[in-house]
């Protein structure tokens, strides 16, 4: 399996110089090959990166350049035409590839070779070929059978600089239980984060503060001269301050969809087009600030490293539909309460939505089992029940009033258990 491991790196005053003057190269090279692409036809990253050695012998500069570096520069050109092509096949106006401006290159990539993790004296350093060693924060272990493939070194608005390394593992993850008992829907949302079966409801992380904050330092950037030292070291505040939010952020929703893939055999989620709700008219930026789109990206891939069913199923009417009887009821946003007319079941809106999900997850699964393994369907307590046996949140007395947890008391990661709040403290 292939994971990255972020560290920030410590670099001297002479070091972070080299590093910037590296990035600027390499944004000057991807100018060059963009010029060519412009002006000439049927070339491919293969063939202009056999150009680089005779370039390198007017473009002396180019000599001071791992090759592996230059050679990623290339494809990674020819990867953004590749994206915009296949933007451009699915329906979106697409322009035409623009130069690189200084400030909008800020990485470049050493691969397969050219780079070594060193510790002295308890301390570790990353190598890198034509610039040294760099002190790095080494704040967590790589695992053991880890082989580093690729190095990018980023230098974020902020100014600060990090290694991301791309790890690949020996280890295969461990096989899916073939009746998963422990199973969960979750439904997303804006007042309530995350929705379970289970009964609790997490809160959205405050963030309101630090927004705040970002908006008042962004307000003093724009009343600045552009260009100006003044300027630069306001955007120095205002890109802290916003790295700060999605630090924040990301925390949360790491902790969070690691509980869910550690606890659980099963986790059902919808399919949102995240992009596309961001899109709507009206409340757009607590739908951008949700972040459900990196939540699910979080939750598919540490599903996949702990061994635990992923499914995304179809979000369309799993809050009208009634989860003990299918009969689909309108009802406004502000209506938070499920009660059916038909069956008089009564549940919290996001519950009853996070047992249609469930259910509509484990009948996906069931169908993706019965064409490869079995004609039988998949039941909630395992892989070969009839669905006819998955028990309704009427008969399973799923409580109306749900447990609350307040996002500061997500649990951590690799936590046994969430705590939860008294439910007469919502």
């Amino acid at each position: 399996m292939n994971y990255n491991y972020r560290y920030q790196l410590r670099p001297s005053d002479a070091l972070e110089e080299q590093l910037a003057w590296t990035v600027d190269t390499c944004r000057q090279v991807y100018n060059h090959f963009l010029h060519r692409l412009n002006r000439t036809d049927d070339t491919s990253a293969y063939s202009e990166q056999k150009l680089l050695p005779s370039l390198k012998k007017w473009w002396n500069d180019l000599k001071q350049v791992h090759s592996k570096v230059l050679q990623k520069v290339v494809q990674r050109l020819y990867d953004n035409l590749t994206t915009l092509r296949g933007r451009k096949e699915n329906g979106y106006h697409v322009g035409t590839l623009n130069w690189k401006a200084p400030g909008e290159f800020r990485s470049f990539t050493y691969s397969q070779s050219g780079f070594k993790l060193k510790n002295k004296s308890g301390r570790t350093r990353l190598w890198l070929s034509k610039l040294g060693e760099i002190p790095l924060t080494f704040h967590r272990d790589l695992p053991d059978d880890a082989e580093i493939k690729t190095v990018t070194i980023k230098q974020e608005p902020t100014g600060e600089w990090y290694a991301i390394l791309g790890i690949e593992t020996a280890k295969s993850p461990p096989e899916k239980p073939e009746n998963p008992e422990k199973c969960v829907g979750i439904d997303v949302g804006i007042l309530k984060y995350a929705h379970d079966t289970d009964g609790t409801a997490v809160e959205s992380p405050a963030l309101s503060d630090k927004r705040e904050r970002l908006e008042q330092a962004q307000r003093s950037l724009s009343r600045k001269e552009h260009g100006s030292a003044n300027w630069e070291k306001q955007r120095r505040v205002v890109a802290q301050r916003y790295a700060d939010l999605k630090r924040k952020r990301r925390d949360f929703l790491h902790k969070l969809s690691n509980y869910y893939a550690i606890e659980y055999d099963l986790v059902a989620v919808e399919d949102l087009d995240a992009k596309g709700l961001v899109e709507l008219p009206g409340n757009s930026r607590n739908r951008a600030g949700a972040a459900w789109g990196t939540f699910l990206r979080m939750l598919e891939y540490k599903c996949e490293r702990e061994g635990t069913y992923f499914v995304a199923v179809d979000p369309s009417g799993t809050t009208k539909e009634c989860a003990s009887c299918g009969v689909s009821t309108d009802k406004p946003l502000w209506v938070r309460e499920h009660s059916c007319p038909a069956c008089g079941f009564e549940a919290d809106r996001d519950a009853n939505a996070a047992w249609n999900i469930l259910s509509r997850g484990i009948k996906q699964l069931g169908e993706g089992h019965s064409e490869s393994t079995s004609s039988e369907p998949v039941g909630s307590d395992g892989l070969r029940k009839s669905l006819s046996d998955f028990r309704t949140p009427v008969e399973t007395a799923l409580p109306v009033d749900t447990d609350s947890v307040s996002a500061k008391r997500v649990v951590e990661a690799g936590s046994p258990t969430l705590k939860r709040e008294p439910s007469g403290e919502r």
